[in-house]
């Protein structure tokens, strides 16, 4: 619940950048733009069909220009002050995060590993977090690989913690060799825990060659990736429930179920279910969306997304649907989308708000059941659909249940397909 003293500094600060040098810039290249059509219409009838072809397309240039210029005019940030948040807030509300993976062969079961890793092991309480993975090719290869990495899990998020690792995806933070020369614990603690990854990707490609299937992949026997009835598993959960740093949040497996005369086997669909799973189990009040191949590169992600929606509003408390992140790519070349997010996106920011950019981004479970603020009772809890989050976590009543809801998905591998 957030603290409403007034007094308390705020939890962001929107910064808004002063630009003059590049707006003079800007409008003269407008004047040039517009002084050229000009000059194209006082000569139209002098020349022929090329001259009045050439004036259309340097006028749509011209006007997407325009549009460009006005976007970014005011460009804008938004920026997030973590170390607040014990100040405002006396209990940090609940996140579900949501992982979407669709082909093994496409994505490698170890880049979704090495996803949930690193999502697992962010600097917020374990027991306010819940990673759902959501598998539309309904792979036991992908469901192993998950197990193994819950295994791992209890190593690498206490490694985490305690070193305050800022890039928390092993196969990303094991690139670098270690610094430290000296026999300390940090060596000691980092030796181990790249031997236990290395162990880890072992297990993992091999299994995909050959591998022994005990009964837990029972399930998955006799199943197609588009004929299958709904598999949910829970691959860990957290019962120690206080938040410590040792602990591991809860961690769901979810295949939803398919059929080939349907055509359910796009993103949206996967998400819709994903919503529909964790509002049985576990019903946080925000979510957060990525694709199989992202991976957290700052460890107070949660945090500084708390930090926009616990700042309460002057005209309501629910000011803010979503908070979308930037992505961040490595190993290829993406200048392009460098340039769209550092341009437009703070330019939108400065108009009136982030692109939704579907992922990378928290959102509010409000939003996503289609409620508004009408639909809010006086105490602030939603009179026809309970979106409130409840405490602990509870498995789904039966899988009968699961199959009825089934619908009729900060930095990015883009070379992973």
């Amino acid at each position: 619940m957030a603290d409403s003293s007034s007094s308390l500094p705020s939890l962001f600060e929107k910064i808004s950048y002063k630009r003059y040098f590049l707006r003079a810039v800007d409008l003269t290249m407008l004047g040039l733009l517009f002084s050229l059509l000009l000059y194209r219409i006082l000569h139209m009838s002098q020349n022929d069909n090329v001259w009045v072809v050439a004036f259309l397309c340097e006028s749509f240039f011209t006007f997407i220009w325009l549009l460009i210029t006005c976007i970014k005019w005011t460009p804008a940030e938004h920026k997030p002050y973590p170390d607040r948040l014990d100040e405002r807030v006396h209990e940090l509300p609940s996140v579900d995060m949501f992982v979407t993976t669709a082909d093994p062969v496409r994505e490698p079961p170890i880049l979704v590993v090495n996803t949930v890793l690193s999502l697992l092991a962010v600097n917020y309480p374990a027991n306010k977090l819940a990673c759902y993975v959501s598998d539309d090719g309904c792979s036991p290869f992908t469901y192993f690989s998950l197990k193994e990495a819950s295994n791992f899990a209890k190593i690498w998020v206490p490694f985490c913690k305690k070193y305050n690792v800022r890039v928390r995806a092993p196969f990303r933070y094991f690139l670098n060799s270690l610094d430290a020369k000296e026999d300390s614990e940090f060596s000691r603690d980092w030796e181990m825990t790249k031997r236990e990854y290395e162990k880890l990707s072992g297990k993992v490609e091999d299994a995909t060659r050959d591998w022994d299937a005990d009964d837990d992949f029972e399930a998955f026997s006799n199943t197609k990736p588009n004929d299958h009835s709904t598999i949910v598993k829970v691959v860990w959960e957290n019962k120690g429930g206080v938040g410590d740093e040792k602990e591991v949040p809860h961690f769901v497996y979810v295949s939803r179920e398919k059929r080939p005369n349907y055509l359910h086997h796009y993103k949206a669909g996967a998400m819709n279910f994903l919503v529909r799973v964790s509002g049985l189990m576990t019903n946080a009040p925000y979510m957060l969306n990525v694709d199989c191949d992202m991976f957290v590169n700052e460890a107070d992600v949660v945090r500084q997304a708390m930090c926009i929606f616990l700042q309460k509003s002057k005209n309501s408390i629910n000011h803010c649907a979503f908070v979308q992140y930037p992505q961040d790519f490595y190993d290829s070349n993406c200048e392009e989308l460098v340039v769209l997010q550092s341009h437009l996106s703070r330019g939108f920011a400065g108009i009136q708000g982030s692109i939704y950019s579907g992922s990378g981004c928290f959102q509010t479970r409000r939003v996503m059941y289609g409620l508004s603020v009408d639909d809010l009772e006086e105490n602030g809890s939603p009179s026809s659909v309970n979106a409130r989050s409840k405490s602990g976590f509870r498995y789904p009543p039966d899988i009968t249940i699961l199959t009825k809801i089934s619908d009729t998905r900060i930095s990015e591998n883009p070379g992973s397909g």
